[in-house]
């Protein structure tokens, strides 16, 4: 598993077919970090076609479900590994001798359970609180889900994988923090990686802040990775580029008293490559993010100057495709680059007209947009703008428009494994 550039064709992905457990963020999609509610089955069948999408060009797709249940079912000490992870993340609650009983009952009947159960036991974290009633013998039991995997389905964001291995990510919100330790217990356990390094102690990172671009990569700093993980990373010995350009994730004038950190949470919020050369971002956010310049000597990264975003990239001789506000926000930098000048989009229009409609976005961001559409044709938007086709971009759209509500498009939805 080794990725160079974003631009290197497309091999191999992981991805996480939505479960039940988003169906609880649809009580609450604000405290799971959803944007906003959606009809489940119909974004399990637009998962369904970015998959296949992905497999008519040429991907194989990995699903986390398919790779964890085959593996136990062919592979003893891979279930044995499984059932082990099962019996410490079941907690019971209850009294000393109830709680004790039910878990050693556990560990006995753990083996006999489906795999496709043990799986979705990791996703749901599962709680059970025994309670005895007067008269009855037999407690019964009160369920919970402790804080259930709703965003496992954004697989871009546990790992990234480098120019030299995977690296493992350390979320900063509690809803994510137990997905890298998941994944990288597939990673490990069920596909072989030992070529991996996990971000830890007081650094933070995710995968949605990394973007390699050949002889250098981009990591963005910010609400959710922060420089001592972005340090680690370079630590880890698992990256060679020449340079590392670490970005602080800006935001716009008007949102600067009033900042929603959901709104470039990662650095391909705002910021994507289509091909060799050429970056997909908003301009303005571009001029405004401050970078700190990483030179490679020997085995070490170090600091060599600052700059800006837009500064360093046009040192690189690289040509921008300018979005909107109203573009960004519609997922438009969210494009998974199949190969050099090829990607896959959501589309935009129909997603920004959703999103108006349901009234998602904070008052001074929503007039922002609307102003914008006053002059703007809804055709001339990302994708199908004229400056995507002056760039020889060709985009092949998918319908993302509800999984989009929790926050990411095609390349949050993707762990890319092999370009």
């Amino acid at each position: 598993m080794k990725i160079r550039s974003e631009w290197d064709p497309l091999k191999e992905v992981m991805m996480h077919r939505p479960g039940i457990e988003i169906d609880y963020a649809m009580l609450s999609p604000r405290p799971f970090l959803f944007e906003r509610p959606f009809r489940t089955s119909v974004a399990i069948k637009e998962h369904i076609s970015l998959q296949e999408t992905l497999e008519q060009n040429g991907v194989k797709v990995r699903i986390l479900k398919d790779e964890v249940v085959s593996k136990a079912d062919e592979n003893r000490a891979f279930r044995k590994a499984l059932e082990d992870k099962i019996v410490n993340t079941v907690s019971f609650y209850g009294s000393v001798d109830s709680s004790s009983a039910a878990k050693e009952q556990l560990k006995k009947n753990v083996s006999l359970f489906d795999s496709s159960t043990l799986f979705y036991t990791l996703t749901l974290e599962p709680s059970i609180d025994l309670k005895k009633e007067n008269g009855n013998s037999v407690e019964y039991p009160t369920v919970y889900s402790n804080i259930p995997l709703a965003n496992l389905y954004f697989m871009r964001d546990q790992q990234a994988v480098s120019s030299g291995g995977v690296i493992v990510g350390n979320m900063k919100r509690r809803q994510r923090m137990k997905e890298p330790e998941l994944t990288e217990f597939i990673f490990r356990k069920a596909l072989g990686q030992d070529n991996l390094v996990r971000i830890s102690g007081d650094g933070l990172f995710e995968g949605g802040d990394f973007i390699p671009a050949g002889r250098f990569c981009l990591i963005g700093v910010g609400t959710r990775t922060n420089m001592e993980g972005a340090m680690q990373a370079m630590r880890s010995g698992l990256m060679d580029f020449d340079e590392v350009c670490v970005v602080e994730n800006p935001v716009y004038d008007f949102m600067e008293e009033d900042r929603d950190p959901m709104v470039n949470m990662h650095l391909d919020t705002f910021f994507n490559i289509a091909a060799d050369g050429v970056a997909v971002t908003s301009v303005e956010l571009c001029k405004k993010a401050r970078v700190t310049i990483f030179g490679r000597t020997g085995n070490e990264y170090i600091k060599e100057r600052e700059s800006t975003l837009y500064e360093y990239l046009m040192e690189k001789s690289f040509n921008f495709v300018d979005l909107s506000i109203a573009e960004q926000m519609s997922y438009s930098s969210n494009f998974l680059t199949l190969r050099n000048g090829t990607i896959v989009a959501v589309n935009a229009p129909v997603v920004l007209k959703k999103l108006l409609n349901i009234g998602v976005f904070p008052e001074n961001l929503q007039n922002a947009i609307k102003q914008e559409l006053a002059s703007v044709n809804e055709k001339d938007l990302f994708p199908f703008s004229k400056r995507v086709r002056e760039t020889g971009i060709e985009s092949i759209v998918v319908n993302l428009n509800e999984l989009t509500g929790g926050y990411g498009g095609a390349h949050c939805m993707t762990a890319a494994l092999k370009r």
